[in-house]
């Protein structure tokens, strides 16, 4: 049975203006900036949040202004790439508070990512007590309500110990940079051309799984060649075969039948999405659709109504078409806006996030 969205009222919610916030009751104002224009990119903040992994255990960590990090020149992470990282955001509500969208999975997702490249996890309960310290120390940064905008927040983790033998570092950083940025699509997510690409992204039994900087530098090259030929992204096919859907260099992907059912990819190659993973309860739990997650033949592509990318930067991506080596495969939801699934898929979503849509259980981390 279908689920009501359910409606958070908007009377008597509003404990503070939008544009300030409150630390124990100490009014602190919101950073002077341009919140409605900002782009995507990133802007040095207050503070940021290091603790140092060495003789086997992680000291008690702290929050320092220096954003620059020095290190041996033999460190592991120039050498042989031992770092992994994490993305989330945090955001102003309407009723006032600032909140983070689900970082135990941030955190768990890291600890697995950490344990593929032999590097120490970072412990759950640290890493979210991390995330409230950095996000308090800059909340004069996080964009109001209202303004598109959030507060990037950035995970991260590198091998910093000098290695020149091929294994693993004795010696880590864990540390998160917080920015805000603006909407990943100004003036509204309107459908993107993606491009199959000829490079493969993932191996079978390889890292495609976790979320590691090495599997985002060898997209880099198939990203500006699909720029230069007039594409925004790429769909990448399982090396195997080549003949299954994966997903992009940053996103998974979603598509909707003709019926209304949610299609996801199945693949052990594709990151675990947390937005992906919260659209798929979404799907079921408020709007009432059969998702089926399955491996995708590229053959049965064209057979969709719609398609998108999902991820935390954008949360979903409208796709418009996708081009074979010249041939086309254009969807019926067409490249002027988001199909109707997909929109309503967009909304629910980021009315949880905001607080407009009464969110599953411990789903929002209230910061303050």
């Amino acid at each position: 049975m279908q689920a009501a969205v359910r409606r958070i009222s908007r009377e008597g919610t509003l404990s503070v203006p939008r544009d300030e916030i409150t630390d124990g009751g100490k009014i602190m104002e919101k950073k002077n900036l341009d919140w409605a224009n900002l782009s995507f990119g990133y802007m040095t903040t207050d503070y940021r949040y290091v603790s140092v992994y060495r003789d086997g255990a992680w000291d008690e960590g702290c929050l320092t202004t220096d954003p620059n990090v020095t290190m041996n020149e033999c460190a592991g992470i120039l050498h042989y790439c031992q770092e992994v990282f994490e993305g989330l955001k945090a955001y102003t509500t309407e009723d006032g508070h600032i909140v983070t969208f689900r970082p135990d999975l941030n955190a768990e997702r890291m600890m697995n990512s950490a344990a593929r490249l032999e590097m120490p996890a970072f412990p759950r309960e640290r890493f979210l007590d991390a995330v409230e310290q950095v996000v308090k120390a800059n909340a004069a940064w996080v964009p109001p309500y209202g303004s598109g905008a959030t507060l990037y927040v950035r995970p991260y983790m590198f091998a910093t110990g000098p290695v020149i033998g091929v294994k693993p570092s004795d010696e880590y950083q864990f540390r998160i940079l917080v920015t805000p940025v603006g909407p990943y699509f100004k003036g509204g997510a309107k459908p993107i051309s993606i491009c199959v690409s000829d490079f493969d992204r993932a191996a079978p039994h390889g890292t495609g799984d976790i979320k590691a900087g090495l599997n985002y530098a060898m997209s880099l090259h198939p990203y500006v060649l699909a720029h230069e030929n007039g594409y925004d992204e790429n769909m990448y096919l399982d090396s195997a075969t080549r003949t299954y859907v994966e997903e992009t260099g940053g996103a998974n992907f979603l598509f909707v039948t003709k019926d209304g059912e949610i299609v996801i990819p199945k693949s052990g190659s594709i990151l675990p999405s947390i937005t992906r993973r919260s659209l798929v309860y979404v799907a079921e739990h408020y709007l009432g659709l059969k998702v089926t997650q399955r491996p995708v033949a590229f053959a049965e592509v064209g057979e969709f109504a719609e398609c998108g990318l999902c991820g935390t930067a954008a949360v979903i991506s409208p796709v418009g078409r996708v081009v074979d080596h010249g041939k086309e495969i254009c969807f019926a939801s067409g490249m002027d806006e988001m199909g109707p699934t997909i929109k309503k898929l967009y909304e629910t979503l980021t009315g949880i996030q905001m607080g407009t849509v009464e969110a599953p259980e411990g789903w929002i981390h209230r910061i303050m």
